[in-house]
């Protein structure tokens, strides 16, 4: 069974989600519906760390991430032999690459 650990970015990321659900959405139920389905997920990869998707780029950059997809929200995640790190919570249709690499995908592609 793998440890599931938290980056200090994640779970920022979930307090915003649920702050703004409730808050800017009002909407508290929903937020705590979001916030429970999304750690069910996350709980369950202490079972099956490899279940999400592997990131990849349209680019063809190779990542050490995986993702699940939690309604409108997207967990990654990297996964070793005793641990799942959880770095970033992020809405779906934002740029999750931007986010996650910054300009690297930009620097790769540069001669």
């Amino acid at each position: 069974m793998a440890k599931v650990r938290y980056s200090p970015a994640s779970v920022q990321d979930m307090e915003e989600i649920g702050g703004y659900i409730a808050d800017s959405l009002k909407s508290p139920m929903a937020a705590l519906n979001t916030l429970n389905k999304m750690q069910d997920a996350i709980n369950r990869l202490e079972d099956f760390p490899l279940m999400g998707s592997p990131l990849s780029s349209p680019d063809g950059m190779i990542t050490e991430y995986r993702f699940l997809v939690c309604g409108n929200y997207l967990v990654f995640y990297r996964a070793t032999e005793d641990n799942v790190f959880i770095d970033r919570v992020i809405y779906g249709r934002r740029d999750y690459m931007a986010i996650l690499f910054g300009n690297l995908s930009e620097d790769n592609a540069k001669p």
